[in-house]
């Protein structure tokens, strides 16, 4: 290559100049000085070369640190779905329309019958991902609207229903009646904090008087009051409907529901839900002990496993199971004791409808090795009998059976067992440690 690069450039010094249609040939170089052109062109060229190697020097150790601290970053997560708005819930009493939550996407809502919608009845996702307009709930449509009662009863709103609370010598469902009676009991009476003065207007030369939602009239027509309606007080002597499902607490004008300790009140502002300590870390477990949530509460527990006796010893595979430790050939009694012993924790609401299956209990076999032919399921412990029925629901599962009723607060155990034949021969035993803890409410 470098005898041909010389000779191109003999060529390139040495050129033939074409004047008036004759060749004539220029004048070379001598040899000492095409060598010395050579030499600078070959310098040059080698400068050149030099840089653009480390150039590429450079350029190849910064690739090597870049990848390298890439390398360092968490991996993404290449199965990300892409970017959506939080999910939104179905409003009670209604439907969502859309599950998708991807931005540009619209969720749609409608109340059922007998409510409207209070709220945006449309949201669309954004791009910063969330919703556009507010949250929607339905509401009860108010049956008091139409001003159902008469003679200045007043109109209470119940659970889909009304009622009328008649003023003082009305009675009827309006008011439709004059009657002279006591002050009703639901009436709250002696207490400054659960009256108003009621609002008047000269009306063709006669006076009216009304009083604001969830009172009612009181007194004479020259010295009336507006007295607060016991709402809870009404619909517990009316054995309709229960405005609240624990307990309804009366205020004036109105009321409100309330939930035992352990519960919160859900969205219908009536009904009581378990608050679940263990998931939302409000335990104080201590370390080595595992919270087991229950209705109300929650209960820190450490199952052990049965002493040793005899030949018969077990090791704690996992925070609630034993396992027994291999037998000697000759020992019986080691080869009758339960293979395994696990723990369960159920926590069930008082009056829950019977028959009700709390627990299965199965059998699998290891793979290339052919199971038991047949099994038998049994309570052989607890203090809970009579209660409890243990069945067979299909070839290798057992169900305990709730068969009578409990009332809380109460705490159950029962020992339940499954053995396993095979040609009618006994082959293991396998033992459940039930414990139950009954709440005192039904729900």
């Amino acid at each position: 290559m470098a005898l041909s690069f010389r000779r191109r450039c003999l060529l390139l010094l040495c050129l033939t100049a074409i004047q008036g249609g004759h060749a004539s040939v220029q004048t070379c170089m001598d040899k000492h000085q095409v060598v010395g052109v050579l030499r600078q062109m070959e310098k040059f060229l080698k400068g050149q070369e030099m840089r653009f190697t480390e150039g590429l020097r450079i350029m190849k150790s910064k690739l090597a640190t870049l990848q390298n601290s890439v390398s360092k970053l968490p991996q993404a997560d290449q199965t990300a779905a892409p970017t959506t708005c939080p999910s939104l819930e179905a409003p009670a009493h209604g439907t969502k329309l859309g599950s998708k939550y991807f931005v540009g996407h619209e969720v749609h809502f409608t109340c059922s019958q007998g409510y409207r919608l209070v709220g945006s009845a449309t949201r669309a996702c954004r791009d910063n991902d969330t919703w556009t307009g507010i949250s929607a709930i339905c509401k009860d449509i108010s049956e008091c609207e139409s001003n159902p009662c008469q003679n200045g009863g007043t109109c209470v709103e119940g659970v889909n229903q009304y009622k009328c609370i008649c003023a003082q010598n009305w009675s009827g469902s309006h008011c439709q009646h004059q009657t002279q009676t006591a002050p009703p009991e639901w009436s709250v009476m002696n207490d400054p904090a659960f009256s108003r003065r009621p609002r008047c207007a000269q009306v063709n030369q006669a006076q009216h008087c009304s009083c604001d939602a969830g009172f009612h009239m009181s007194g004479t027509s020259d010295n009336s009051i507006c007295q607060d309606v016991n709402e809870c007080e009404v619909y517990r002597l009316d054995q309709g409907g229960k405005l609240c499902v624990h307990e309804c607490v009366n205020v004036p004008g109105s009321y409100r529901c309330s939930c035992p300790s352990g519960y919160k009140l859900l969205a219908d502002r009536r009904s009581c839900e378990d608050v679940d300590e263990c998931l939302s870390q409000q335990h104080n477990c201590s370390r080595g002990t595992t919270c087991i949530n229950m209705g109300g509460g929650f209960q820190c527990v450490n199952p052990e496993c049965s002493r040793s006796h005899g030949n018969i010893s077990y090791v704690k595979t996992s925070p609630f199971q034993c396992e027994r430790n291999p037998c000697p050939m000759d020992s019986r009694s080691c080869h009758l004791a339960p293979k395994t012993v696990s723990f369960h924790y159920l926590s069930l609401s008082s009056n829950l409808q019977t028959p009700a299956t709390l627990f299965r209990m199965a059998t699998a076999s290891a793979p290339g090795r052919t199971g038991p032919d047949s099994l038998r399921f049994g309570i052989v412990g607890g203090n809970s009998r009579g209660i409890f029925a243990m069945q067979r629901s299909d070839r290798q599962t057992g169900e305990l059976i709730l068969v009578q009723q409990l009332r809380g607060p109460q705490e159950i155990s029962i020992d339940v067992d499954m053995s396993e034949y095979s040609d009618r021969t006994f082959q293991a035993k396998h033992v459940a440690k039930v414990n139950i803890l009954v709440s005192p409410y039904n729900f």
